[in-house]
């Protein structure tokens, strides 16, 4: 293995030289190598010696110098969050770079600026840049300049939330940074950038144990090298990593980080840290400490010159669940009520819905049936808004991801992407048959005084929309996991659409290891559903099998069983009922196209069987049996 860590340039020995000299080149020399370490370490000082080279450079012009001073501003007004006036500095840098720059440094300015661009969410620009770098680069191989390329490249793909491909690349960009003979200290900031970016993708993917580490040792990073300007978000990471895990003494300690440490000039990450420091008290029923924390939190988010009202809400939504358990229902409705409102002054539909939510439940504990009722029902509509405003917004981006992946010889995985984007779109219909007569059904509990069942089954529904709305952005879950959903899904049916007229049974093969055999998200849910609508909804007493086998290591063979009315008669039927053939062709269509593409990449040949089932004496249908072989992946355990 090679060195990992080199040493810093001596600060004290270039400051003591310039303080003894007054030759304006060998302080335009010095001034410049002082400004691109301190970027790293003090942006104060940078920016100090920054001021003195553009003094210096008024009175005698030197474009080489004038290169590496916007450049090295270029990378300060990034680290301070100032995207616009970075992208001012790298633009006069690429104006000079064209003129004067060799190649290595023209490949370096486009990896940089390319960062920029990301932070603007200028994704096409970023994409540009980094196409550049790549070109120069197969005619001029560098390693470091590869590996930071790299990077960029898995930064590109978690913008467009592809996670395999984002992980991929960062983990080759570690690799290929830690394989330098010297690393100096952009190579560790870039370490940084993707230990940080893989703590956050774990997070997405609940792999936590990985979130933990990644985040722990982008601080450790930060640490030793004194990079310190970006430090504050990293602590906040790594607390917020440690909450999940429920270790809320170490996310404690790394919070109080967060808001002790001045380099990083960012407010928000201080008052995320005491909104989080907050829930940890909660937590641990200091409610008085927690409530001040909160206040704090709130107090600089006012700060802000552009409020975001989401963070109003979250608070809000926090003092409410205080009060909750204090017992204090009065302010609890009224904090309610506060987050609400700040989630529809931002428009967003997420919160309101995680409000609607909570606000369900504190109804439900205090048995006011009808009141959770009606936020459940509000919770599915703002659920509904989000996961619509989300499909649009990855559609663009998936639109021009094609068209830059299609170059790259990539266009089957992206076809699968589109194909999940509108498999959200279905998943967050889950069908308003189901969805209205199990919501009318939990009424009729209520308005007949049947309090137990209400809230059982209103607790199952809202478990049941709440597994819906988290794995519409997972591709990948565990078997057990997915049995699970379709365990709650077909309960619900059995017991508040078909009135117990509805059997149904899940069967497992002995060698099947369901918690660690992950499969694509929800992809068994459209065929039971098909079952439901059209085999059984004609049927007094209707019968669903669903059998997993383990088909070979890589596969295993679903089978979706029922006694149905066939597939002859549900033709005739929806020739009267356009939205059951809608919902059909919506349903299996796309799924059975999501798992023709999943197939192909691991070489297997027919994915999807439909049978009739006949009675062998007359031939009468007796039901539809469906075949599905499913491409399985090995998960490891958060």
């Amino acid at each position: 293995m090679n060195q990992l860590i080199t040493s810093l340039p001596n600060l004290k020995s270039l400051e003591g030289r310039l303080s003894r000299t007054n030759d304006p080149y060998q302080r335009l020399e010095l001034l410049n190598e002082l400004a691109g370490t301190y970027a790293f370490i003090d942006f104060l000082k940078a920016q100090k010696y920054l001021d003195e080279q553009d003094l210096l450079l008024k009175e005698i012009e030197n474009p080489d110098f004038r290169l590496s001073y916007h450049i090295n501003n270029a990378f300060i007004e990034n680290q301070l969050y100032n995207y616009n006036l970075s992208e001012m500095h790298f633009k006069q840098a690429m104006i000079l770079l064209q003129e004067r720059g060799d190649t290595k440094q023209q490949i370096e300015g486009y990896i940089d600026y390319a960062g920029t661009c990301m932070n603007l969410n200028e994704l096409e620009k970023a994409t540009g840049f980094l196409d550049k770098a790549s070109k120069s680069l197969k005619n001029f191989p560098d390693q470091q300049l590869e590996a930071w390329l790299t990077c960029r490249e898995g930064f590109l793909h978690l913008k467009y939330n592809n996670y395999p491909k984002a992980i991929e690349l960062l983990l080759e960009a570690d690799k290929k940074i830690r394989l330098l003979k010297k690393m100096n200290l952009k190579d560790h900031y870039f370490r940084t950038l993707i230990l940080s970016a893989l703590g956050r993708i774990y997070e997405r993917t609940d792999e936590v144990s990985k979130s933990v580490k990644s985040f722990e040792k982008a601080v450790e990073l930060c640490e030793t090298f004194g990079m310190r300007t970006r430090l504050s978000w990293h602590y906040l990471n790594a607390g917020q990593a440690h909450m999940r895990r429920g270790r809320d003494d170490k996310a404690e300690a790394y919070f109080k980080k967060a808001i002790k440490i001045k380099d990083d000039i960012s407010q928000n990450s201080r008052a995320g840290a005491y909104a989080n420091l907050g829930a940890c008290y909660f937590r641990d029923g200091k409610y008085e400490e927690a409530l001040k924390l909160y206040q704090r939190a709130e107090k600089i988010y006012s700060d802000n010159e552009v409020p975001n009202f989401s963070n109003f809400s979250m608070v809000e939504m926090n003092k409410a669940q205080l009060y909750a358990e204090m017992g204090k229902d009065k302010k609890a409705i009224k904090h309610f009520a506060n987050s609400i409102q700040f989630a529809k002054k931002q428009k967003d539909y997420k919160q309101l819905a995680t409000v609607c939510e909570e606000v369900a439940n504190y109804n439900s504990r205090k048995e006011n049936f009808e009141e959770a009722f009606n936020y459940l029902r509000l919770h599915n509509q703002f659920n509904e808004k989000h996961l619509e405003e989300t499909k649009q917004q990855q559609l663009m981006e998936l639109e021009f991801k094609y068209e830059a992946e299609k170059k790259k010889q990539e266009a089957e995985l992206l076809k699968l992407q589109a194909i999940g984007l509108q498999l959200k779109a279905l998943r967050s219909q889950m069908n308003p048959h189901f969805m209205y007569n199990a919501l009318n059904s939990i009424q009729k509990y209520i308005t007949s005084s049947e309090l137990n069942n209400a809230s059982k089954y209103l607790a199952k529904f809202a478990h049941l929309m709440r597994q819906s709305l988290e794995y519409s952005d997972i591709e990948v879950i565990s078997l057990e996991k997915e049995i699970e959903f379709l365990e709650n899904y077909l309960l619900i049916s059995q017991k508040l659409r078909f009135g117990d007229t509805m059997t149904y049974k899940i069967t497992v093969d002995d060698e099947i290891e369901e918690d660690i055999m992950g499969v694509p998200t929800m992809i068994v849910q459209p065929y039971v559903e098909n079952s439901i609508e059209h085999g059984l909804r004609q049927k007094k007493s209707g019968l669903i099998k669903v059998d997993f086998k383990l088909h070979d290591d890589n596969t295993i063979l679903c089978i979706v069983e029922d006694n149905g009315i066939g597939r002859e008669a549900v033709r005739k039927l929806q020739e009267q009922d356009e939205y059951h053939i809608n919902h059909k062709s919506k349903g299996t269509s796309i799924t059975e196209e999501r798992l023709e593409i999943l197939n192909k990449s691991k070489n297997k040949g027919v994915f999807v069987k439909t049978l009739d089932l006949r009675d062998a004496v007359t031939g009468a249908p007796i039901g539809t049996r469906v075949e599905v072989l499913i491409p399985v992946e090995i998960i490891q355990k958060g």
